[in-house]
């Protein structure tokens, strides 16, 4: 197990992680594999610059986030910037990395995997279009132009 806020490596039955300290909740996160289905394309045409995460298929469809530039976190806890509250989703479930390269997901050693285009990642960089998978939540980039 990896701390979610440092990235170092923990025993599993440990309360703080050794390196920074953190309390480490050990909530447990519900086993589920998704089902791989055909790219959904992205339902919001709206945005005028950057990059945008849309809820295309699942809990709280519709449902959209524009990205801001450096670290975006995604999780089942209640702090995290995008908050997916699903027993499929772990806590510390993934982080969206937004710099000159462009828009990278990074998986943050959650349970049931980070999926882009129906393969499970660990990192991977993201285009419009593509679809990112955590837990039951089908997510699909989006992005525009000033």
């Amino acid at each position: 197990m990896r701390c979610p806020n440092c990235h170092a490596e923990i025993p599993n039955d440990a309360v703080t992680c050794p390196t920074c300290g953190l309390e480490i909740e050990h909530e447990p996160t519900v086993t589920f594999v998704p089902e791989v289905a055909e790219p959904a394309q992205p339902s919001v045409e709206s945005i005028t610059e950057g990059f945008a995460l849309v809820v295309e298929r699942g809990p709280r469809a519709g449902l959209g986030w524009v990205l801001k530039e450096g670290v975006t976190t995604v999780g089942r806890h209640p702090d995290s910037d995008i908050f997916l509250d699903d027993i499929t989703v772990s806590r510390h479930h993934c982080r969206l990395i937004l710099d000159a390269s462009g828009l990278t997901v990074e998986d943050s050693g959650s349970t049931n995997g980070t999926y882009v285009n129906g393969e499970r990642v660990d990192r991977a960089h993201l285009a419009p279009g593509d679809e990112v998978i955590v837990g039951k939540f089908r997510l699909v980039v989006a992005s525009g132009h000033a």
